[in-house]
């Protein structure tokens, strides 16, 4: 088994799609927090600019995260999200959990 998938997504709202954007963000939130294999999925907003979204997702491992990436609410997401944001889709910042680390929990056994 491998260890946790860690990822960081983040994508901009095109001006006047910031609230539709965050309902579907929110919708598909309720969706993958209910995978088994999710570990953590935490959207946010940059304060300072609402039309900048971030997801903080972590998922218990490759197959974990195969199965997320498969499944068919994700892509209706994409497909919808693809229009309505300056990026030709999510950003994904991979990251790698330090182990040892006070506060690391689950993540850094």
């Amino acid at each position: 088994m491998t260890g946790p998938k860690v990822l960081f997504a983040e994508f901009t709202a095109l001006p006047g799609q910031e609230e539709t954007v965050a309902a579907l963000l929110a919708d598909l939130t309720v969706q993958v927090r209910a995978e088994p294999g999710c570990v953590e999925f935490a959207p946010s907003r940059l304060a300072s600019q609402p039309s900048r979204f971030f997801v903080y997702e972590v998922y218990r491992d490759e197959e974990a995260f195969a199965a997320h990436i498969g499944a068919a609410y994700g892509a209706e997401f994409n497909a919808r999200l693809g229009p309505l944001i300056v990026e030709d889709g999510s950003q994904l910042t991979w990251l790698e959990p330090l182990g040892g680390v006070a506060g690391a929990g689950a993540l850094g056994a």
